[in-house]
């Protein structure tokens, strides 16, 4: 099949797809708009194109990395029938727009955390003292700077970090401040086409922050802990009753629902996601039971290929160079450290994110010569994922991986992903949740 990959930044790891589909010998294309941070990224590896518009009627399937650029261009591309695989003008809104997002809970009949949106870090600061407790902050709108969704302590930590973010000017649009929810955090998602949702819920935790014991700036995920169930007590409350709704936008493709379940079991939805999550869709890769485009193809036409292994879990951690993730260090000193020590069993489990193809110096017969390798074209270098029928079997096999891997330049990743459902499963287990699963 021809794929063609249609991004914008290029470094958040569909690379790692691109080459499982040419692997398994598709024809793929992958656009994204190059810069100096991004120039190197897939050189060598796949076929990277300037104008993903020049190849749309060429290709068979067309699959987005994310939901903020050339929507609406692409929505006239359904209309004549190319299949995309991503988000749609409307349903990317309830990712970027949260009052939006709130709103289609609402609507399906789901109740949310109580919120307020602010276009002034004057009116939140007055808000927040005026009500006297501590509150979540969160864009209203697409925001790579993770650190801006904020959870505050206390009413004086909100307080402070709204003055900070006024004084550096970081206000770029509306943004919400949302009731505190105790518990633990969950998500569940499912994969949605024409026909509704293909069978096998992706229930997930991720683990968002850069250092161990959940300290330090939110990157996202530094790690996630994923599975697919045909069963889920938390896609019965939060995804089930919006199904017609999203199937109406014309969204083809991922969408995802955090929650909070608090300790009386009820699960508050906090936001959407509308589009492969990264690193999620790398550790789902892992899943995959069959060809890693044709299901998507299926997808697209309304038809459910069952492509997951169920009831396996997938733990994937991130493996990063200094000074990841504050982008800071001059591309040219984190560009072309080679990453050896791979063998073939290890490549299933292995997703390149910033990578690139070329050459570096390795021992051969007591000597040191130059071949081929991978060498890393940025500082979000790849993911390890492990399978398991445990948390702990999982996670000890994609730290086995990570472990047996060999670079230079200090690279790093989070050692406790996973670590937390030791203690967190127990308490969402009396309650129905993932159930059938064990740490």
């Amino acid at each position: 099949m021809r794929v063609l990959l249609v991004d914008y930044y290029g470094t958040d790891g569909m690379l790692d797809f691109a080459m499982r589909c040419k692997a398994s010998g598709h024809d793929v294309r992958w656009f994204f708009k190059r810069d100096d941070r991004n120039a190197l990224v897939g050189k060598g590896l796949v076929t990277r194109v300037a104008d993903w518009r020049e190849h749309m009627r060429w290709a068979d399937v067309v699959m987005l990395a994310d939901n903020t650029h050339y929507l609406i261009e692409l929505d006239r591309w359904r209309k004549e029938g190319v299949p995309i695989i991503g988000a749609t003008v409307e349903s990317a809104t309830w990712e970027l727009n949260r009052v939006t997002g709130q709103d289609r809970f609402k609507k399906a009949g789901i109740p949310v955390p109580p919120f307020r949106e602010f276009t002034r870090y004057d009116d939140a600061i007055a808000y927040v003292k005026k009500e006297g407790r501590a509150f979540v902050s969160k864009p209203s709108y697409d925001e790579s700077d993770k650190s801006l969704s904020y959870v505050g302590k206390t009413p004086a930590d909100m307080v402070y970090m709204l003055q900070r973010w006024k004084k550096q000017a970081k206000l770029k649009g509306a943004f919400i401040l949302q009731e505190k929810v105790k518990g633990c955090e969950m998500a569940v998602g499912a994969w949605v086409g024409p026909h509704g949702f293909n069978s096998g819920f992706c229930e997930n935790w991720e683990f968002k922050s850069l250092m161990a014991g959940d300290r330090g700036p939110n990157v996202g995920e530094m790690g996630t802990v994923v599975r697919y169930v045909t069963k889920s007590k938390l896609a019965d409350k939060v995804l089930r009753p919006l199904e017609e709704m999203v199937v109406r936008t014309g969204h083809t493709g991922y969408f995802d629902v955090n929650c909070i379940i608090d300790e009386d079991g009820d699960p508050w939805p906090l936001e959407f996601t509308m589009r492969p999550g990264w690193p999620t869709f790398n550790i789902q890769q892992a899943l995959n039971k069959g060809d890693p485009v044709e299901w998507l193809a299926n997808l697209s036409n309304g038809r459910d290929s069952r492509p997951w292994l169920l009831d396996k879990l997938s733990t994937g951690v991130v493996m990063a160079l200094p000074e990841f993730p504050y982008g800071k260090t001059p591309i040219d000193k984190m560009v072309g450290v080679p990453i050896q020590g791979l063998t073939p069993s290890m490549l299933e489990n292995v997703h390149p994110c910033q990578l690139q193809l070329g050459s570096a110096p390795a021992d051969q017969a007591g000597e040191v010569v130059d071949k081929p390798c991978w060498l890393t074209a940025g500082d979000y270098v790849l993911v390890a994922s492990g399978l398991g029928d445990s948390v702990r079997q999982s996670r000890s096999r994609a730290y086995r991986i990570l472990e047996k891997i060999q670079a230079p330049a200090s690279p790093f990743w989070r050692p406790d992903i996973g670590q937390r459902l030791k203690e967190q499963l127990p308490q969402i287990q009396k309650h129905g949740y993932a159930s059938n699963m064990s740490f």
